[in-house]
């Protein structure tokens, strides 16, 4: 796949009207409903059912193996947050898009204290990400215990259930908000022909570093590339990058 340059992806974002994201609203869009059609032929889909079949059973397999051991560390995990803010739970979940633009709930250990969200408009004006995404280095809504959890990627280990459940694989492109798709160019809807992953080829490569267009460069990149073996070792990738807690806030 030839990634559009600059110049090209602001033509289609001049050139295409969005409608906005709804559950009602995604196949009365042109745009989206031809990015999405899982009959149409795309680089995505193409010769794949023998891939997805061995990347589910990847998934399994994995997640199978370490969910056990990983039981009673989860455990630990969700008191240290329950005791840092016991008024809030443990667990965070929030509406993400997987493939094909269908909502799930994402789960992830609590890093922010509970009112997050509400908090988010007063901080709106410090993004310190282009493009779709919100993020900044010092977050003031992060707590004690969720800035180690996010500096070790250890508040994502709730998404194992996620891939359990079907909703998200081992590696692919980062689960997007809603809103943060109805702000897509059309070749960032590509991200939504496959199944949103834990981890990707950005996460390993930089992570919070990267630019929002090379994140989704990055991710399209993978889709164009990805095998069973690209899966392992982006992984393998990913519990080294783990253990560094580097470039993750």
């Amino acid at each position: 796949m030839t990634m559009p340059n600059s110049k090209e992806a602001n033509m289609k974002i001049a050139s295409t009207s969005y409608a906005p994201y709804s559950p009602y609203t995604l196949s009365q869009n042109s745009l989206l409903q031809n990015t999405l059609n899982p009959n149409t032929p795309s680089p995505a889909r193409a010769g794949r059912s023998a891939y997805d079949r061995a990347k589910r059973m990847l998934d399994l397999v994995l997640t199978s193996a370490a969910l056990p051991p990983l039981a009673p560390f989860l455990l630990l995990i969700a008191l240290a947050v329950k005791l840092e803010e016991p008024s809030s739970p443990a667990l965070y979940t929030q509406t993400r898009l997987g493939k094909d633009g269908k909502p799930f709930r994402i789960y992830k250990f609590r890093s922010m204290v509970g009112d997050a969200e509400k908090q988010l408009e007063r901080i709106k004006h410090l993004n310190e990400m282009e493009g779709a995404v919100f993020k900044i280095k010092n977050d003031p809504r992060i707590t004690r215990v969720g800035r180690f959890l996010r500096k070790t990627s250890l508040d994502e280990l709730p998404q194992l259930f996620n891939v359990v459940r079907g909703e998200m694989s081992l590696v692919g492109p980062r689960p997007p908000l809603p809103e943060e798709v109805e702000r897509y160019s059309g070749y960032e809807l590509l991200r939504l022909q496959v199944k949103p992953g834990c981890t990707g080829l950005w996460q390993v490569s930089g992570r919070n570093r990267l630019h929002f267009t090379e994140m989704v460069e990055m991710d399209l990149d993978y889709i164009e590339r990805r095998s069973v073996w690209l899966d392992i070792k982006l992984i393998a990738r990913t519990v080294v990058v783990m253990f560094k807690a580097k470039d993750a806030y």
